[in-house]
């Protein structure tokens, strides 16, 4: 996603490497993102011919969604930075995907025409954009009149436990130097100033919904293979001293034991969901 130091997007391109793509959708994608992906997905509303971009769309797990809700009636961009996401999603598609499309992107600078799209939908993406409000804009501008802004971002790390856990726990081998990877998706649990950028971009009818979801993992150990192995704080453990991998995951998969249980892990989630409209 972003280096562990602040938020560039080249950044994030280099970080979503190796095995990590099929470790974020294997291992993460049922301890964080599921639950919040089928919600996203209903929320669109289906019209005939309606075509869809979606950003930061990662390994596709909102896009497998929006395909099925989509199948037979319209179609679906899904783009994001990282080539190695992209590639694994489209390897992930069943037969009968045509109507969706794979294409790498910068979100801040999106290479679609004006009013191209009826909807643009994130989950859990702008956190790791370099211009926030940028990338607001660009949504904004490749809307239809009417069109719909749809995005998700996490609530406070405090109240999502198992990132909180994997955060704390790779901290503690590294004292002087902690990975600081976990600080960046959840830096956007206030709505106010993301609110203030949707009206500043020109966007209408802006509502906040605070949403409560679940995850879930087989067990402690597949859970923890996820938070560690599933995301760029492996690049910052790598840097930092490889050896301790293993340790670090150990560790992490007693303290999800411990607190979310063992098989299976449940995990509590919170987030916040953000809907605008283009007038």
């Amino acid at each position: 996603m972003v280096r562990v130091s602040g938020g560039a997007m080249a950044d994030r391109n280099t970080a979503f490497v190796g095995d990590i793509p099929r470790n974020y959708d294997r291992y993460l994608g049922p301890v964080l993102f599921h639950e919040f992906a089928d919600d996203l997905a209903q929320r669109i509303k289906v019209v005939p011919g309606m075509r869809v971009l979606e950003l930061a769309c990662g390994t596709g797990i909102v896009t497998r969604r929006l395909a099925d809700r989509l199948r037979g009636h319209g179609s679906i961009v899904g783009t994001d930075l990282n080539e190695a996401m992209i590639a694994y999603g489209r390897g992930q598609m069943p037969p009968g995907s045509e109507h969706v499309e794979w294409q790498t992107a910068d979100a801040t600078k999106l290479p679609f025409p004006d009013q191209s799209f009826d909807a643009v939908v994130c989950q859990f993406g702008l956190m790791f954009f370099p211009d926030k409000a940028a990338s607001i804009r660009e949504s904004f501008r490749v809307l239809k009149p009417g069109g719909h802004y749809l995005f998700s971002v996490w609530d406070t790390l405090s109240k999502n436990p198992a990132a909180r856990i994997a955060h704390e726990t790779a901290g503690r081998f590294f004292p002087a130097d902690p990975p600081l990877f976990y600080s960046v998706p959840y830096s956007l649990h206030d709505p106010a100033p993301v609110r203030k950028m949707l009206a500043e971009a020109g966007f209408g009818q802006i509502e906040v919904t605070p949403l409560e979801k679940s995850g879930a993992s087989p067990s402690a150990a597949d859970a923890a293979t996820g938070l560690i192995e599933g995301n760029p704080i492996l690049g910052a453990i790598m840097a930092r001293r490889p050896e301790a991998l293993d340790d670090i995951k150990r560790a992490t998969a007693a303290a999800v034991a411990a607190e979310l249980g063992d098989p299976p892990a449940r995990i509590p989630l919170h987030a916040i969901v953000l809907s605008a409209r283009r007038p």
